[in-house]
């Protein structure tokens, strides 16, 4: 798909970007080839091809899920203005 000198412009245009007009006609070929590649992508048969969510197969190493630290919550609320059933209460911003 080419783009023509008017697309870009109006790209331009929407994008709220300034182009130099000595500039448009590069624009317009780089885009054209964006648009290119991306039209020879949508053309490769990909039935049967499995989706992945990441080119390697690698298992996440995790941490044992256990607690370090031991709970401080009624030391940490001694202080605050305003504490109901273990929860800060703050003051309403939106009605």
């Amino acid at each position: 798909m080419a783009l023509e000198k008017k697309d870009v412009e109006a790209i331009a245009h929407l994008a709220r970007v300034a182009i130099d007009e000595a500039d448009v006609e590069d624009y317009a070929e780089s885009l054209s080839n964006i648009l290119g590649l991306a039209d020879q992508l949508n053309s490769v048969d990909t039935d049967g091809v499995t989706p992945m969510a990441h080119p390697m197969h690698m298992v996440q190493r995790l941490r044992a899920d256990e607690v370090s630290e031991t709970n401080q919550r009624e030391h940490l609320q001694e202080h605050a203005p305003a504490v109901e059933r273990g929860l800060f209460l703050v003051p309403q911003v939106i009605d």
